[in-house]
């Protein structure tokens, strides 16, 4: 077979557990559902950090956020560490991407040869910043983004709508050469959403769907002193210690009709590739970089390693190489999609690499796989956080604070602390030890301090010098309203 083509839509913030195919009888997702059937859904993906800037770098070179040193949305990936992109550029692709990467810095690109539509924040730290206009705050972990939600428009959904132009563009003009007889290099498409993240905004077509229909979250957890310290921190912190039901259902409405226009947005591109006989050979991946709470366990957004926080959802799909229809329980890291894809591409594989193809896996070959994900998440507010999932078996290790042990296969909605359980203290002692293996919270705090000087001069030049954004797409602050 010659070399496979490429489509990779990496979308941000999508809780796998919204979407038909992993069980939502609610939403309404028929591409995402399609794609589903004509491939293979992975059931327990793990993003390496439940936060944007930190989950995309590493999914960009296969290693963890502390061996990126990327460890908040405010840190630069150093442009010497080589990408997926780099490998397919290695082996004769030229990737393209359109759409959202959110890497900080003058690398735009990070192997990447052809760029359309860039994110819509500066590219350097200390750029000019985005004016939400009415929805100024919601795109953050802040309570007016459940204040401020329900009908009316996202930026973001705009953003989008000219990401899908541009790549529906994009594969008609390969049709055109495919037909002409021109077209003979395999192709890599990268495509970057930014739905369904927050502001919980959705137009009134969308949101109608679901303002009647939509239900509370099944296991809100009212705010009390027996909630884990960080948790109650974090609640406080964010001013959700107590949230109104109205709030609670406008924003799931919201958030259940921007997922259903990604659907709609994926569902043009999809058929553009078809209508351009251009599915032939191709591998179709859909993933995202974390989840979102939509206020299970009384929490909203992510930063915590709760199942609907850093669980993503992961669909593959390649005619004639993997099976259609097939679900895949294994235990999985966002980093092993990056392995895929070199792999299937028949690319050099990345250094120092932490991810494993899943191809012999999906073929179901007989493959010795181990069950096992690490998720980390630190901050400059004192957290280091890290978790690790291994077999039915889930550590949240929070350092200075006590941790968390869930057995997902007798509590899948993690509803069981059994951290004190003295039946589980050999398999908590286990999994602690895997945590820190090669994982010094210590040693990182003193990294992270390091960078946070080099952060504060290279803002302080983007203030002074406002250099030009080389790839940013224009928001508008009329773009973010309210009907």
């Amino acid at each position: 077979m010659s070399q496979p083509n490429l489509l990779y839509i990496h979308s941000d913030q999508h809780n796998p557990y919204v979407t038909g195919c992993y069980g939502d009888t609610l939403v309404d997702t028929p591409n995402l559902d399609q794609l589903a059937s004509a491939g293979v859904v992975l059931e327990n993906v793990y993003c390496p950090s439940p936060i944007c800037v930190p989950s995309r770098m590493s999914m960009l070179t296969g290693r963890y956020p502390h061996e990126n040193r990327v460890w908040t949305n405010n840190h630069i990936l150093d442009s010497a560490i080589p990408t997926f992109a780099h490998a397919m550029g290695a082996s004769g692709y030229e990737p393209v991407l359109i759409g959202r990467m959110h890497a900080l810095g003058p690398d735009q690109l990070h192997g990447y040869t052809e760029r359309l539509v860039g994110d819509h924040g500066p590219n350097h730290p200390g750029g000019i910043g985005v004016d939400h206009g009415e929805l100024s705050g919601t795109a953050g972990p802040e309570r007016v983004s459940l204040e401020k939600s329900g009908q009316g428009q996202s930026a973001y959904q705009v953003h989008d709508e000219d990401v899908t132009v541009a790549t529906v563009d994009y594969l008609n003009r390969l049709g055109v050469q495919k037909r002409a007889g021109i077209q003979n290099k395999p192709f890599s498409i990268s495509v970057g959403f930014m739905l369904p993240h927050q502001p919980f905004v959705a137009r009134k077509e969308d949101y109608e769907l679901y303002v009647n229909t939509m239900t509370m979250p099944r296991h809100a957890e009212p705010f009390s002193d027996n909630l884990h310290p960080y948790i109650k921190w974090w609640r406080e912190k964010c001013g959700i210690t107590e949230v109104s039901n109205d709030e609670i259902m406008r924003a799931r409405a919201a958030y259940w009709a921007l997922v259903t226009r990604m659907d709609i947005m994926i569902g043009q591109i999809l058929t553009a590739l078809r209508d351009n006989n251009l599915d032939k050979n191709t591998l179709i991946i859909y993933s995202s970089d974390h989840g979102e709470q939509v206020g299970e366990h009384g929490l909203w957004w992510k930063q915590t390693f709760y199942e609907h926080s850093v669980k993503v959802p992961a669909i593959l799909s390649w005619k004639g190489v993997l099976p259609e229809g097939e679900r895949c329980e294994n235990v999985i890291s966002s980093l092993d999609i990056n392995a895929t894809i070199i792999d299937a591409l028949n690319s050099p594989s990345l250094p120092n690499s932490r991810g494993r193809s899943l191809l012999s896996l999906l073929k179901s070959e007989d493959t010795d796989w181990d069950n096992l994900a690490f998720s980390e998440y630190c901050t400059y507010d004192g957290c280091f956080h890290r978790m690790i999932r291994q077999d039915e078996w889930k550590l949240n290790y929070y350092h200075g604070q006590p941790s968390q042990l869930f057995n997902l296969m007798d509590d899948p909605n993690e509803l069981n602390d059994r951290t004190d359980d003295p039946k589980c203290q050999d398999i908590k002692n286990e999994l602690t030890d895997r945590v820190l293996d090669g994982w010094d919270p210590e040693k990182i705090k003193l990294q992270m301090d390091k960078k946070q000087l080099d952060t504060q001069l290279l803002s302080r030049w983007a203030r002074n010098t406002q250099p030009v954004d080389q790839y940013r797409w224009n928001l508008l602050p009329e773009m973010d309203y309210l009907d």
